[in-house]
């Protein structure tokens, strides 16, 4: 019989060992107590996803994302231009002097400016080699937009990109009123240029001033997310937009956050860190089920940050994908919004960096548990609601929860470590009180 008891009470010890003390508090990983979150994205603005995509998102009562090309909406201030001396000077010096690195960002950034129909093709082209570490091949881009330039082989006329013609149809009015419906909007530049082909003055010019026309047009917190175009992930790029934007769908580096860029054929695999934002990008060939995989993944893992990014709808715009396969798809998001917690990419964001810079303090006395959360945030932007877990008496078939003027009661549930509450707080350091109801 000795020989059994020992091992016995070592299994007792180890059973009270898990069990959680009334008051021990945690915030959720993400709001609802989700097992996952998703961020439905949409790049350009593209005419057909206010008209198609947005209301089949309304219908099924899912927030979007949308990152905007400002220069083109009527009534913005600010539209695209070059910055610098003389477009005349830089065709010049390009017949005696070969683009190097002392120079390639000047004539990179002119290039659309020249008043032809043909170099804002190089200049794309050459952010792209550069995007792609290939910097030679872009000088060399560059030299051969410029000899083309001097032997009169372009027409003269104003050139705009695609996108830019996309999304030519909607008025800040109309976006104001898609705002608030529950969605975001946020800059995606004021042309859509390859970044990181400008120079400093024509990168922070197409940042700041989409900005201010996002600021002007629809207000402060509007201008907290952005997207370079192209998923840029040129350093020397995204170090630029960080300067003007808190938060970027091209790189967010937390160290608490593992990123898989939409172009990364990685997933999420094993990680050390607290949580992974897995982007993925449908394009026409994409297979509806590897599409609900994604989605699947999500809810499984618990760590996983889901961010779809889209761009054509209905035939206008880049890899157009047709309404009823969205439909299907957002439907299957919908379907287990138990299981994902469904937000904007600027919420998202916000609710990881403030759980992660939290600090709680909890106690129980009596029959109240007094809670304190506490998040050294700049509160213009960080005021997302978090959720949290706490455990409590055993006997609590309901709880009491107060914080300032706002009460609920919500019914406790139990799990392995005990019985537990999950609530909504403000993360405002405003005192919360738990009671048995």
């Amino acid at each position: 019989m000795k020989k059994l008891f020992l091992p016995v009470i070592g299994l007792f010890c180890a059973i009270t060992f898990v069990k959680a003390q009334p008051g021990k508090t945690e915030i959720t990983k993400w709001q609802y107590n989700r097992n996952g979150a998703v961020s439905i994205t949409w790049d350009d603005g593209s005419i057909n996803q206010f008209k198609v995509a947005l209301p089949l998102l309304n219908r099924l009562k899912l927030p979007g994302t949308f990152f905007i090309i400002t220069g083109q909406i009527p009534g913005s201030q600010y539209q695209g231009k070059f910055i610098g001396r003389p477009v005349k000077e830089i065709i010049k010096e390009t017949a005696t002097i070969p683009t190097n690195k002392d120079n390639f960002f000047e004539r990179a950034s002119a290039a659309g400016y020249l008043g032809l129909i043909g170099p804002l093709d190089y200049h794309y082209k050459a952010g792209s080699l550069i995007d792609a570490g290939k910097t030679d091949a872009a000088y060399k881009a560059i030299d051969e937009c410029y000899a083309k330039v001097r032997s009169g082989e372009f027409k003269p006329g104003v050139q705009h990109n695609d996108e830019w013609r996309d999304a030519h149809g909607t008025t800040w009015p109309q976006i104001k009123a898609f705002a608030a419906q529950g969605h975001e909007f946020a800059s995606h530049m004021v042309t859509h240029p390859r970044l990181a082909a400008l120079d400093e003055t024509n990168l922070m010019y197409e940042a700041q001033k989409s900005r201010l026309d996002v600021l002007n047009h629809l207000g402060l917190q509007y201008t907290f997310s952005a997207e370079g175009p192209f998923g840029t992930e040129n350093e020397r790029a995204v170090n630029y937009l960080s300067k003007v934007y808190p938060a970027l769908r091209n790189r967010m580096p937390e160290p608490w956050l593992k990123e898989i860029s939409r172009g990364n054929k990685d997933t999420p695999g094993n990680t050390d860190k607290e949580y992974v934002q897995y982007q993925r990008g449908a394009t026409t060939k994409t297979p509806l089920p590897m599409m609900k995989a994604w989605v699947d993944t999500t809810m499984a893992r618990h760590d996983t940050w889901l961010v779809l990014t889209h761009h054509g709808v209905d035939g206008i715009g880049w890899e157009a994908l047709p309404h009823q396969e969205l439909d299907e798809y957002f439907t299957y998001i919908k379907d287990h919004q138990d299981k994902l917690w469904v937000a904007t990419f600027g919420d998202v964001t916000k609710y990881m960096r403030e759980r992660q810079s939290a600090k709680i303090q909890s106690k129980l006395a009596g029959n109240k548990i007094t809670v304190t959360v506490s998040q050294p945030l700049n509160k213009t932007f960080y005021t997302m609601p978090l959720t949290l877990k706490t455990y409590v008496p055993t006997g609590w078939k309901k709880a009491s929860i107060s914080q300032g003027s706002k009460k609920q009661t919500i019914a406790t549930t139990t799990d392995a470590k005990g019985t537990y509450a999950v609530y909504q707080i403000a993360p405002n350091g405003t005192q919360v009180v738990l009671a048995g109801a």
